[in-house]
């Protein structure tokens, strides 16, 4: 494939089984492409040494709370890892190399933290991908608790997260089994990602949408919502013929789709220009 190098190195760990995938380099190699000089051995040595001081704390019982206790207490209360909530939307919390260097982050990469140091003391974590709020949990049969990396790993139970889903929507909600499942490893990359997408979308900044959308299509080749977006992205930067593929694929796929209006007279308007 004709990718820059950081492309191809994340193409590589995610072109394997979802739970081959290595977590912090893949989520590493996003990050080489914003910060070229990034070395991502220093951050997994890093995330050795968290753990490497974990290790060192743990008592002499190692029942779940205990353990989840003390990751708490090194990462919060030693190294003060704390949820950017002054600057949420800055792009810099969703690259993992500078949530370990500025210690501070959102739910999703403070929990990948979390995730990677839980991971090297061998107590297995999953992510779990509530709407609006990304947590993690023990992965072990019925363990009934979650924790939240962005509020210096506070611990929830089930009530809790209905709670929590119904102050971020303003309104009651009740809790489906689908909003605390965990998630594979490639829609943990995906929803990151998705939140650069966003952030990126907002800030107008088409070059690097597109680049959050290049990759979610790595992760996802289906995903017809990504490939009309990125047809959309190829019209506003001239690229007529990309453009003009994507989105008839998008249309062939799902002719019905609400925007297909939309989406024809934007391709009349390509044909125009060919």
């Amino acid at each position: 494939m004709d990718f820059p190098r950081a492309r191809q190195l994340f193409y590589r760990e995610i072109n394997q089984p979802d739970g081959s995938i290595d977590l912090a380099k893949a989520a590493l190699y996003m990050a080489l492409e914003e910060y070229p000089t990034l070395e991502p051995e220093e951050y997994l040595n890093a995330l050795d040494e968290m753990a490497y001081e974990v290790r060192d704390r743990l008592p002499a019982q190692n029942y779940p709370l205990r353990i989840i206790q003390t990751i708490n207490r090194y990462l919060y209360d030693d190294l003060e890892f704390s949820g950017n909530e002054a600057d949420y939307y800055d792009p810099r919390n969703s690259f993992f190399n500078q949530v370990i260097d500025r210690r501070t982050g959102i739910p999703i990469t403070l929990s990948l933290v979390y995730l990677e140091v839980a991971k090297r003391i061998d107590f297995p974590m999953v992510g779990i991908g509530m709407p609006g709020h990304f947590l993690i949990m023990p992965d072990f049969e019925d363990a009934g608790i979650f924790v939240d990396a962005f509020n210096k790993g506070e611990i929830l139970f089930p009530e809790d997260c209905q709670a929590r889903l119904s102050r971020i929507y303003g309104q009651p909600m009740k809790l489906q089994p689908a909003f605390i499942a965990p998630v594979s490893r490639k829609q943990l990359l995906g929803r990151m990602l998705g939140n650069l997408k966003a952030i990126y979308l907002q800030q107008r900044d088409t070059i690097r949408v597109l680049a959050a959308i290049e990759r979610i299509l790595l992760l996802f080749p289906d995903a017809l919502g990504e490939l009309r977006d990125r047809g959309i992205i190829y019209y506003q930067l001239g690229r007529v013929a990309e453009a003009r593929h994507d989105l008839g694929i998008y249309l062939r796929s799902v002719p019905n789709a609400e925007d297909a209006v939309r989406i024809r007279q934007l391709l009349d308007r390509l044909d125009r220009e060919m």
